[in-house]
């Protein structure tokens, strides 16, 4: 927020499950009052009874992008943890235009996911590569590619990087990860989260596939009598930790990434340096962004 401030730029969110409307305390979603500091896009955009898919997602964010820099007046920020969110736009990810198939999904998922992967094995082997043998929403998806349009998915994918400059910041809370991953669930259950995942439940029932996510699910079981509160809020931030580490080991194979101490002190002043400093590397350089040159960063 106070990067953007100070960049007089936008925000694009970058989370998965941000995007759905109604979803609020236990993704952490801004504040009507943050959005209205700092214009936030790419939040609250879709029911929870749809699916967006990254495809859709690339698509909206892409013209957002392009929308923003014509404007020449701001600078847009893509901010979030969803990592292919994040890949689908910084290195324009090309990604298969097939719709998601429930029906397909079904089928292949009474089969078990150890049957689907040797499917998988045997139509499209490079896949398999990488794709891990238990990663059963990746392998559905690949298979749901393959027999909606006859080919594996790993002969339709590829990157398409943007013609823009991108400067990448990382935020690292170190050891101090698991206190604040415990305090935040804390203060999504004092903020209301029970409440807020049984009216979800209410109004779409216990089935709805959201509700099966970080956080709504463990609060879902509870309240459906499996188990007591205080068990709900451990497994929450059990499995918000083990979500956080595999999340670190997808951020940090990005090399790009220039990380920050988010305890540092003076951590806003840090970050805008490293940003000004990029961005004066970057000015004499030639772009196709919009403007014929980078404007001088404010401030």
């Amino acid at each position: 927020m106070q990067l953007a401030k100070r960049l007089n730029g936008s925000v694009l969110g970058a989370d998965s499950r941000q995007i759905y409307r109604e979803f609020d305390i236990g993704t952490a979603k801004p504040s009507l009052a943050e959005r209205q500091q700092v214009p936030h896009y790419l939040i609250d955009i879709c029911e929870p009874t749809t699916t967006l898919t990254v495809a859709d997602y690339q698509t909206e964010a892409q013209r957002l992008i392009e929308n923003i820099h014509q404007g020449q007046e701001r600078v847009p920020l893509l901010v979030g943890g969803t990592g292919l969110y994040v890949n689908a736009i910084a290195k324009g990810l090309i990604i298969p235009r097939v719709a998601p198939q429930p029906d397909l999904r079904q089928q292949l998922a009474r089969l078990g996911q150890t049957q689907c992967y040797n499917f998988l094995q045997q139509v499209d082997p490079e896949a398999t590569q990488r794709i891990h043998p238990n990663d059963a929403v990746r392998t559905l998806r690949a298979l749901e590619v393959y027999y909606a349009t006859g080919r594996p998915i790993s002969s339709q994918q590829g990157e398409n990087p943007p013609d823009y400059p991108l400067i990448y910041v990382g935020l690292d809370c170190g050891e101090d990860l698991r206190q604040r991953i415990a305090q935040r669930t804390h203060h999504m259950i004092d903020a209301g989260f029970v409440a807020e995942v049984e009216r979800l439940i209410n109004r779409y029932g216990a089935e709805l596939p959201l509700l099966d996510t970080l956080g709504y699910g463990e609060i879902r079981r509870y309240l459906a009598g499996d188990g007591t509160l205080a068990e709900a809020i451990m497994l929450i931030i059990r499995h918000t930790q083990q979500f956080a580490k595999r999340q670190r080991t997808w951020f940090k194979k990005e090399s790009a990434i220039r990380w920050f101490d988010s305890n540092e002190v003076g951590l806003v002043d840090r970050v805008w340096e490293y940003v000004q400093a990029q961005w004066a590397g970057l000015e004499a350089k030639p772009v196709a962004w919009g403007p014929s040159e980078f404007p001088t960063p404010p401030g």
